[in-house]
């Protein structure tokens, strides 16, 4: 038992790089595509809207559900409903130009599956990892999420330059089918219901925001973060409409930046599963906004001659994107019971997703009017203050120490 739970996650995280690296092809060919024949940042940030939104509304709801069903198998069929839809659109590209509406469409429905797929992913974590150990799982985590998405852009836009859009979506379908048939070989045990649990949707419903309530320094992180996210998330979708826009360079000089930025993904995962006990995890999380705010500061204000600087900025940025999101979600596995955590992290999910639409519709006309290092400048300022204020209040929530016993 003391080692299964390393093999399990080499077995798991082995098909999850392919289905991460095909999905990252997927994504960066669509974003691409609609940025080459669209040239707006409107249509980037109405693909982002549709694709976040889903997310957003669903998850506080889809956490009962979780908490209830088996996750091994719920990760499957999100992920086999993922892979569907990439075939329809990819048969819809092989055969023509679908419409910009069935594209948003699609990318709606696979949003719909993801928003059962992620946090399902998450709750089952520490049904196999012991607890001591769940920082360092979430930076192999994201070391694997990290060498997948490293070449999935490069790939992605070597595959649509010689083939089609839709030879990179039904590449998706075989790399969701890898990633399943991993799953399927690795034993995830089910956590316990509540003992008086009502066998109602509302009741669990409550249930779940209860707990997350009660652990006031989650609390704080997800507000401070939720705030964040309205001008950060839009970034995401901007990378390509950068390089394109401001160094006038083409598909190739997008998924180099791509590639950087997950180089960077890379090595921050790789330090932080060695790193993980040296500091409290709100240290790192503090410490990785402030980063990310410095270098898209940077970013919003070099000139259109200065790629080689915007690709180490990007490098910079990913080397610092592990210490906020690993050690986040390990605070929260450590802090709920799992029979909870389905609930508790799709709420987080979609308190953070929902905050995203906000941005994506202010991003589109600003970033049109403006430019988009506007739009980095910005949000590399209000970064850079949420971890100072983050900082700040868990500093005064040391007066008390219990409120941090058991969050790293």
């Amino acid at each position: 038992m003391p080692t299964y739970w390393k093999k399990a996650f080499a077995i798991i995280f082995s098909g999850q790089i392919f289905s991460i690296l095909t999905s990252s092809m997927v994504q960066f060919s669509i974003i691409w595509h609609l940025t080459e024949t669209t040239e707006s940042a409107v249509v980037l940030t109405i693909a982002g809207l549709v694709a976040f939104l889903p997310q957003a509304i669903l998850g506080p709801f889809i956490g009962v559900w979780l908490d209830r069903w088996n996750r091994k198998f719920t990760m499957i069929a999100a992920d086999s409903t993922i892979a569907a839809f990439s075939l329809v659109l990819g048969l819809y590209y092989y055969f023509g130009e679908p419409s910009l509406g069935f594209v948003y469409l699609i990318l709606m429905a696979r949003s719909m599956a993801t928003a059962f797929h992620a946090p399902a992913f998450q709750a089952a974590i520490p049904l196999i990892a012991p607890q001591e150990q769940l920082t360092r799982v979430a930076g192999w985590h994201q070391m694997v999420f990290s060498v997948s998405t490293v070449i999935g852009p490069a790939l992605g836009i070597a595959v649509y330059s010689a083939a089609s859009l839709g030879m990179v979506l039904f590449l998706d379908v075989v790399g969701a089918l890898i990633a399943s048939l991993m799953l399927l070989s690795v034993k995830i045990n089910q956590p316990k219901a509540e003992a008086k649990q009502a066998p109602h949707f509302i009741s669990e419903f409550k249930l779940g925001w209860q707990a997350f309530i009660k652990v006031k320094p989650i609390v704080i992180i997800t507000i401070a973060t939720t705030i964040f996210s309205v001008v950060f998330m839009p970034l995401a979708m901007l990378f390509p409409f950068m390089t394109l826009s401001h160094f006038e360079r083409g598909g190739y000089s997008a998924s180099l930046i791509e590639a950087v930025f997950s180089i960077g993904m890379i090595l921050g995962g790789l330090l932080l599963s060695v790193a993980a006990s040296k500091w409290q995890d709100i240290t790192y999380i503090c410490g990785s906004l402030v980063l990310i705010g410095l270098t898209c500061i940077g970013s919003g204000v070099i000139s259109d001659e200065a790629f080689i600087v915007f690709a180490i900025l990007s490098f910079l940025m990913g080397a610092a994107a592990p210490f906020f999101n690993g050690p986040y979600m390990a605070m929260i596995q450590k802090a709920y019971e799992p029979a909870m955590l389905g609930r508790v992290i799709s709420l987080v999910t979609s308190l953070m997703l929902l905050a995203s639409p906000i941005g994506l519709l202010l991003a589109g006309p600003i970033v049109d009017q403006y430019g988009v290092q506007v739009w980095f400048l910005w949000s590399g300022v209000a970064s850079v203050l949420t971890g100072i204020f983050l900082l700040s209040q868990f500093k005064r929530l040391q007066v008390n120490a219990k409120p941090l016993e058991g969050l790293g």
